[in-house]
């Protein structure tokens, strides 16, 4: 029984290891889940029927069985993060590893039934409602221990390679031990180095676990990777590379995302800022943007009294008061007196918000799945016009009309069914493309696209490129598209269609 809790624990481990790598590299954590349970729930019932001749000697079948799951959970984050790395065959990839894993795990249940028959004899009904609460307590600490001790501690290779082992020695050890008198000398003998042999190769994949992540994190950036995090939240890449004229280009991504270049970044946050500070700006609200380059933006006016930064991850914020090139980049915005920064998802936050502000800027990462699609809905929406104050402003950072179009204006046709008037606009920022961003404002008057009198000498944004900036060419103009809410993220399947096909 503490081999059906303990095997049960890993089996849920490997799904949810699965799952997260998925929403890590790929995003849309909804299909991937779909992906990987459906999968796996399938194969373990293939699983189950395979397991019906392994009956005759379960014994020796179950100690192979858990000795091949060891192996293969335990092996699969790493063999998918290679096949995606360098292979471009994730989810083929993800298929063909959901199913084995779950094709194993669905033929344990038959062969343990089988083995716990063997030790106690018992009715049907007792002996599978001891085996199936094993296997669901097993699940629960597993389900438990994966987000909260394995995932932070080990990471996800490392994390899966160290449940693979514990997996082996639970499944292996158990029946060497219960059933070793029921073992020829030379089972016994081959069972011992199968076991040794699985733990051996566990052990030395762990070893070079960190170097086959950096290289293959590499793979996936053009430039030298300068710094890598792991957060509960999101995965966090800086790279900087060295042009012979001298000038830096330093590179934000989010969890694989491009966030910015600091070589063109400011014809976004010029972009995304000015704009919506043409109005009154006493008190500002700025939603994401935890790199600070919209604060820095925001700060350049002397008669912005206050501004209120709401960021989900800590560790992001903390880079970009502490990391040398964002500290930098950002002007050290974090240090101004006027700057009071809170550490929560702004969905959430916005719930229980009562002041009111002048300006709100929305500077979060593309909606690519249904955790950030939330921060493009109609409700979200509905809560920011809720804190403005009378006269006030809203932007938001829309994508690109270019290569995402009806993401563009899935957005804008969602803050206007939020109650505000819309102006959509688009630049050039060489490092996305064509990028559009959608300011808005309470009421049924449209805000004026401009500048301030008192705006700050700016490098690329002038009143100009303002008026070319509403202009639409025809092949990007209004597409026939949903809202986006809660109830119906339509943005998720626009986005990922998009950039696929993009």
């Amino acid at each position: 029984m503490a081999a059906v809790f303990t095997c049960a624990a890993c089996g849920l481990v490997y799904e949810l290891a699965l799952v997260a790598l998925g929403s890590y590299l790929v995003g849309n954590s909804v299909t991937q889940a779909s992906i990987v349970l459906s999968v796996m729930v399938f194969a373990m019932g293939v699983g189950s029927l395979a397991a019906k001749p392994l009956q005759r000697h379960p014994v020796t079948a179950f100690a192979l069985v858990e000795a091949a799951l060891a192996m293969t959970g335990g092996l699969s984050v790493l063999a998918l993060y290679a096949a995606f790395a360098w292979l471009d065959l994730y989810v083929p990839a993800l298929v063909v590893v959901a199913f084995v894993v779950g094709a194993l795990i669905g033929a344990e249940i038959p062969l343990l039934m089988t083995l716990l028959q063997r030790i106690r004899r018992q009715d049907a009904g007792s002996a599978v409602a001891d085996l199936f609460a094993a296997d669901y307590v097993g699940a629960l600490v597993g389900g438990l221990a994966f987000p909260f001790l394995l995932l932070p501690v080990f990471g996800h290779i490392k994390g899966a390679l160290v449940v693979g082992v514990v997996n082996a020695v639970a499944g292996i050890a158990v029946v060497l031990w219960l059933f070793r008198r029921q073992l020829g000398r030379g089972v016994r003998a081959g069972l011992w180095a199968g076991m040794a042999g699985v733990l051996a190769v566990l052990g030395a994949t762990y070893a070079l676990a960190d170097g086959f992540e950096v290289t293959a994190r590499q793979a996936l950036y053009r430039d030298p990777i300068a710094l890598a995090e792991r957060t509960p939240y999101q995965e966090i890449v800086i790279t900087r590379k060295a042009a012979v004229s001298g000038r830096r280009d330093v590179r934000l991504f989010l969890n694989g995302d491009l966030q910015f270049s600091s070589v063109d970044e400011y014809r976004y946050h010029e972009s995304l800022v000015h704009p919506a500070l043409a109005g009154a700006r006493g008190s500002v609200l700025v939603l994401g943007g935890g790199d600070g380059l919209a604060l820095r933006e925001v700060l350049r006016y002397r008669d912005v009294r206050e501004v209120t930064l709401v960021e989900l991850d800590p560790e992001m914020l903390r880079l970009a008061r502490t990391y040398r090139d964002l500290a930098d980049l950002n002007g050290h915005a974090f240090a101004d007196p006027r700057v009071r920064t809170v550490e929560a998802d702004a969905f959430s936050w916005l719930r229980g918000a009562s002041r009111r502000y002048d300006a709100v800027i929305v500077d979060m990462p593309d909606p690519d799945d249904v955790s950030t699609a939330k921060l493009y809905s109609v409700e979200f929406y509905g809560l920011v016009e809720r804190v403005l104050a009378p006269g006030g402003r809203m932007v938001v950072q829309a994508g690109s009309p270019y290569f995402a179009p009806r993401s563009f204006w899935c957005i804008e046709k969602s803050i206007r069914a939020a109650g505000l008037a819309t102006v959509p606009y688009h630049v050039d920022v060489p490092s996305f493309g064509d990028w559009g961003f959608v300011l808005a404002a309470p009421g049924a008057a449209r805000p004026p696209l401009a500048l301030a009198s008192a705006a700050p000498p700016l490098r690329f944004l002038d009143s100009d490129v303002l008026r070319a900036a509403a202009v639409f060419g025809k092949d990007l103009r209004h597409r026939d598209v949903d809202v986006n809410t809660l109830a119906h993220p339509r943005l998720v399947d626009y986005e990922n269609q998009e950039w696929r096909d993009a």
